[in-house]
């Protein structure tokens, strides 16, 4: 790690909010989802398929889970008045998760019998270790009412993810396939960038082997690379997978991807909680800052 980033990261505690709110602002698609809306109709432009989420975590109060819950299905009910893709993504914690579990799945399972009447589909989210078992219960709960229509997450750094993917791929469940970000123990997941890396190759072959649907979400081109060569040698259609970037992240990379003739989707973050979304994304890749500063000097902002 060089000593710029060391510095950055060390600094996004105390950065003023207008300060982070410029670095990170070609990473969230504004507060509303008018602006949202905006962004999908570009990327659309563009040949990408878009996931809508509207940002929000670790709620402690009902109210709070209700909230978010009701935003979400006004969320797709504009979905459905523009005509775009009805596909949203969620945190568990943001519905409640922390507060009772039957409780959030409740909420959850109102989002996706929403999306499911609209034809169209939920993306829960993986969180910190210790809500993985329960979310995964959501998950299984949800899936068993609705099949088709939702799809949960797994990260490749965590230790236990191979085992999940081989009971998860038996299940054929959609499956988002991650690294993480997550600091965790390192009891709990490797540390190192090449072991995850292999540990996210190892798990992508065996849910594509076992018929999952995988959207492959990385940045990481030799991923990208690994991914492809893994799709070949099972003979995959392309329509038993896709890859997924988040807003903003080396826009380069999706052109490469998309003009391979491979789906393409691109994960939409919005609304007021932009703050701790945004301040992860640049602890995690300190580099943004520096593109930052280089993009503005061009005058324009690449999303």
């Amino acid at each position: 790690m060089s000593l710029l980033n060391s510095l950055i990261r060390l600094s996004l505690p105390v950065a003023p909010r207008p300060v982070i709110r410029f670095f990170a602002r070609r990473y969230v698609a504004g507060t509303t989802v008018d602006q949202a809306v905006t962004t999908v109709l570009r990327l659309r432009a563009q040949g990408c398929r878009t996931t809508l989420d509207i940002l929000g975590e670790s709620v402690t109060q009902p109210a709070q889970a209700e909230a978010a819950r009701d935003e979400y299905l006004k969320l797709l009910d504009a979905i459905r008045e523009e005509g775009l893709e009805p596909n949203v993504s969620l945190k568990p914690t943001q519905l409640g998760l922390a507060i009772d579990e039957r409780f959030c799945c409740d909420n959850v399972a109102r989002i996706v019998e929403k999306a499911a009447g609209l034809g169209g589909f939920v993306r829960i989210d993986m969180e910190d270790s210790p809500t993985t078992d329960a979310t995964l219960r959501v998950y299984r709960d949800i899936v068993s009412r609705h099949p088709g229509r939702v799809g949960v997450v797994l990260q490749a750094r965590l230790r236990r993810t191979l085992a999940d993917a081989a009971a998860l791929g038996a299940e054929r469940a959609n499956i988002r396939l991650c690294k993480g970000i997550y600091l965790e123990p390192r009891a709990v997941a490797y540390e190192e960038r090449d072991i995850i890396r292999n540990a996210f190759v190892s798990a992508l072959r065996v849910l594509l082997r076992a018929g999952s649907y995988v959207g492959i979400a990385t940045h990481d081109e030799w991923l990208v690379e690994r991914s492809l060569d893994v799709i070949a040698e099972l003979g995959l259609a392309p329509d038993r997978y896709e890859f997924q970037m988040l807003l903003g992240v080396d826009p380069a990379l999706r052109r490469i991807i998309l003009a391979g003739g491979h789906t393409l989707r691109v994960y939409v973050p919005f609304g007021t909680h932009w703050y701790p979304y945004s301040v992860r994304r640049l602890r995690e890749n300190p580099t943004i800052v520096r593109a930052g500063l280089e993009a503005f000097l061009r005058g324009r902002l690449e999303t």
